[in-house]
């Protein structure tokens, strides 16, 4: 999901080596389940040997963390780049929405990834736990947007807490109707049903 840009050859051909890994992983979990995939099975799928698997990823869990790692990061970065004049509500949105229309334009690959997380517990955990990194990372964003304190002002992570909330029941319901649902229809109506409470009060 990330854009990566200004890499050195070297980074490149590493980075294509984890995309592989990840692709196969991914589509192995989501077809046979998390527990039934070895990790044999991936790097046969790849193309590459175990070594190298354990180069990149300590764990098969790793590879939907690291996922999970890269969503975080395109949204924070998404929310540094938004207007300064931009209301709090609308910054989160489209913030939000950066992921949420990746679901939408490749649903086929990232239905079967978000229910492989949301229906496997141990995935689901740490979703949870990245949701919680992701929650202080775009506090302290939204803090600076502000002129807050993000440790001494609840503001700031009970609106990224709020925004990721609404971001965790679109995923839920999106994943529950298998895609029949526009996940970015469902973004729009949960914000705006949050929108007023992730504006600063005055």
């Amino acid at each position: 999901m990330s854009t990566r840009t200004d890499l050195s050859l070297a980074q490149r051909k590493r980075q294509l080596v984890s995309d592989e890994l990840t692709e196969s992983a991914l589509q192995l979990l989501a077809l046979k389940g998390f527990d039934a995939v070895t990790v044999d099975e991936i790097v046969a799928a790849a193309g590459v040997s175990k070594r190298t698997f354990f180069r990149y990823f300590a764990s098969k869990e790793d590879v939907v963390v690291q996922f999970l790692a890269d969503m975080g990061a395109d949204m924070r970065a998404a929310l540094a780049e938004r207007p300064a004049a931009e209301t709090p509500a609308d910054a989160l949105l489209h913030t939000v929405r950066v992921p949420v229309t990746t679901c939408a334009a490749d649903s086929e690959r990232a239905l079967r990834v978000v229910q492989l997380i949301l229906r496997t517990p141990a995935l689901h955990a740490r979703f949870l736990e990245r949701q919680a990194q992701w929650r202080d990372d775009l506090a302290a964003e939204l803090a600076a947007r502000v002129g807050l304190d993000p440790e001494a002002d609840l503001y700031p992570r009970l609106a990224a807490g709020t925004a990721l909330t609404a971001f965790h029941v679109v995923l839920q319901r999106w994943s529950a109707s298998d895609a029949a649902k526009d996940p970015v229809a469902l973004l729009d109506e949960a914000f705006t049903v949050v929108a007023r409470a992730l504006d600063r009060p005055q």
